[in-house]
């Protein structure tokens, strides 16, 4: 049993779901919908996501600034009220221990938003002896919109000019006349928004989503569907695409760590690392009609070389995708491997990610 609760149980399960524990919470890993179609809503309209098992903690004070810049890889110093940022938070040898978007709310208040690594300790080790109170909010929930339809579709229902919110930008507002902070950002390739919500509100709202969206082809979407989604786009996932083990240098992660702000948690490990990789994350094709496992094993001339992380059947690209772990000298753009798996054996051929929308047009633009 999941110990946190989304008060959207009732609707994931009134869709098929049979609330598997993700993150501490009962999340819809599935629907009785198949992947495949939530997969299209995403890309053709905008699925609707219940990510509210992703833990949120309020960080306020003086010392707020200090303690948030100290823990994750970006400069926070940066950034203003209203925006956010994504990096990781290292532990002490430099690895990935989680990662986080960290949302600047309003003056010496930060909520920082994170997965199922030891963000939180890392929070509250970096937090000791600062002026700063440190608050876990279980009752704030976090459900996100993504696909194109999205902006037009919550923008005639809030009073903001949402077209005009830029990426990584979040503002207090009210959305179907509840109370919600918009901020567009989201985990699948699309431009989409993350609504956060307290637990009274966030069911009117999945609710008025749902009912009003349906002409505009929006529905409730699984984590499955997301999973999809998300692979195409190359986005990472703890701890499967990154552990505590692997540097942001092994997993194309780099462009996170600041290179010009102060002390942060692990900086002298990771920037000693750099260069040092053990792995090189990648993108493969996969010579089959579905999904090889994960998990498997990547082998070039009768070697294993590497691993299967992340595998994904993309009905949209007719590809069998799949991000995983391999040796720096075996990780070049169109290296050969020979998959070899519990279920399924064949091989792959390493490509470039993204797979799908290379220039981060849809997200970005």
């Amino acid at each position: 049993m999941s110990e946190r609760n989304s008060a959207l149980a009732a609707h994931h399960r009134a869709l098929g779901s049979e609330l598997e524990d993700w993150n501490g919470m009962g999340a819809p890993l599935t629907y009785n919908s198949d992947p495949c179609d939530e997969h299209d809503t995403v890309r053709t309209a905008a699925g609707l996501f219940d990510v509210s098992g992703l833990k949120k903690i309020h960080v306020r004070g003086s010392d707020s600034l200090a303690v948030v810049d100290h823990l994750i890889t970006r400069n926070m110093a940066v950034i203003p009220i209203g925006r956010s940022t994504y990096g990781a938070v290292l532990n002490e040898d430099g690895g990935i221990c989680d990662d986080a978007i960290i949302f600047y709310v309003s003056d010496n208040h930060y909520l920082v938003v994170h997965g199922s690594g030891d963000c939180r300790e890392r929070l509250e080790q970096s937090a000791a002896g600062k002026d700063v109170a440190i608050e876990f909010d279980d009752d704030l929930h976090n459900i996100s919109l993504q696909g194109p339809v999205a902006t037009d579709f919550l923008d005639h229902h809030t009073p903001i000019d949402l077209p005009a919110l830029k990426y990584f930008h979040q503002q207090s507002t009210t959305l179907f006349d509840l109370p919600v902070i918009i901020s567009r950002t989201g985990f699948s390739g699309e431009r989409g928004f993350e609504l956060l919500a307290t637990a009274e509100h966030v069911v009117p709202l999945w609710e008025a989503i749902v009912e009003k969206g349906a002409v505009r082809g929006i529905k409730p979407c699984s984590f499955a569907g997301l999973d999809k989604a998300r692979v195409e786009a190359a986005l990472l996932f703890f701890p499967y695409d990154m552990t505590a083990v692997n540097t942001p240098w092994e997993v194309t992660f780099g462009w996170a760590v600041s290179r010009k702000k102060g002390d942060f948690r692990g900086k002298e490990a990771v920037f000693a690392r750099e260069g040092q990789d053990k792995v090189n994350l990648v993108g493969i094709v996969a010579d089959h009609g579905d999904a090889v496992d994960a998990g498997a094993a990547l082998l070039v001339d009768g070697r294993k070389v590497g691993i299967v992380n992340s595998p994904a059947w993309s009905h949209r690209m007719n590809k069998s995708l799949a991000l995983a772990h391999v040796e720096p000298g075996s990780a070049a753009d169109g290296t050969v491997y020979e998959v070899s798996g519990e279920t399924v054996s064949c091989s792959a051929t390493a490509t470039p990610i993204p797979f799908y929308d290379p220039e981060k047009i849809r997200t970005h633009g």
